[in-house]
């Protein structure tokens, strides 16, 4: 049993030295490779495997392109791509897609659109088979003051030479809902856009709005116009109640001006009477002055006690009088 042990020994470590050259050396792909007219060298492959490149990724997307026809592609262009970060298959797909659809596309700007995050084999086919775009509802208000909702469906089709840099779907978008706002804003009424509304498709056609972007707008059908609520008349509702709250805010500041002045006379006229009351008080005191010295005798003081009583007496008589008028006036 113990004479055993240097052969098993022996022979785990012959296969697992097997398993590491198979890993390293992948014979069996590069005989697939072979078959399929692929070239690429048995120690290329090895130093993809070192690079930390699967191989087998690579030998199968030669063999893809190398059987639609794709001559421009190599595998040190495939590899070169996926250290970069991008996904190679989908770039074979996309340029056997381009190419059999009779579509200019560049094995380099097929790369540059991978990196770039968008999928490149989705925008061929968008381009091949446009696709239609649903706006969210967007609400205008027409110049008689009435509201619009409308929804436009947006057929594009992908412009491969704008995929880097060029804006997305969410700018056509945008474009899209203000287009369709500046078309109902300028229409007079909201009849004219419910009778004709492909005026707004027109409209928004005519501006361009595919400039600059990753898409071709081929066409903009509205697909549905619904009335909203009347703006203009809440507007003007709005605006009669703001006035006839500052009207109501100024007919409270004048009487709260009258009442002020009105206390104000009140205080002046309190402060008249007191000040007849302090002159009348002084009366007294003159006359004693004048009796003191000599200015004043006692017949003259019996005069203006008649001439008093006498206007008293006229006061009287003319206040009876007018109550007798009065009473015969009922």
């Amino acid at each position: 049993m113990l004479d055993q042990i240097p052969f098993i020994a022996f022979f785990v470590g012959g296969l697992i030295l097997l398993f590491i050259f198979f890993y390293f050396v992948p014979v069996g792909l590069w005989i697939t490779a072979r078959f399929s007219y692929v070239k690429v060298g048995l120690f290329e492959l090895v130093f993809m495997r070192i690079r930390k490149v699967p191989p087998r990724i690579i030998v199968e997307s030669l063999i893809t392109a190398n059987k639609a026809g794709l001559i421009e592609v190599n595998a040190a262009d495939l590899e070169t791509h996926y250290l970069a970060g991008g996904n190679v298959p989908n770039v074979i797909r996309a340029l056997i897609s381009a190419d059999k659809a009779n579509i200019e596309l560049p094995f380099k700007q097929a790369t540059a659109i991978d990196l770039a995050g968008r999928d490149v084999f989705e925008a061929v086919q968008i381009s091949v088979n446009p696709k239609v775009i649903t706006t969210p509802k967007v609400a205008a208000v027409a110049a008689d003051g009435i509201q619009l909702i409308a929804i436009a469906r947006v057929t594009v089709r992908a412009n491969i030479k704008q995929l880097v840099g060029g804006a997305g779907e969410d700018t056509i978008l945008a474009r899209v809902g203000e287009g369709i706002v500046t078309s109902i804003g300028s229409a007079n009424s909201h009849k004219e856009v419910l009778e004709n509304p492909d005026k707004i498709s027109k409209l928004v056609l005519q501006r361009g709005l595919d400039a600059g972007t990753a898409f071709e707008i081929l066409s903009i059908d509205i697909a549905d116009v619904d009335v909203g609520t009347n703006i203009g008349a809440k507007l003007q509702t709005d605006q009669a109640s703001a006035d006839l709250k500052v009207a109501e805010a100024k007919a409270e500041e004048r009487r709260a001006m009258a009442v002020a002045l009105e206390q104000e006379m009140k205080a002046k006229a309190q402060e008249a009477r007191a000040k007849v009351i302090l002159a009348e008080a002084d009366v007294p005191k003159a006359m004693a002055e004048a009796f003191r010295s000599g200015n004043m005798g006692v017949m003259d003081y019996f005069k203006m006690q008649n001439i008093q009583a006498d206007t008293d007496m006229r006061d009287s008589i003319s206040g009876g009088k007018g109550t007798q008028n009065k009473k015969s006036d009922k």
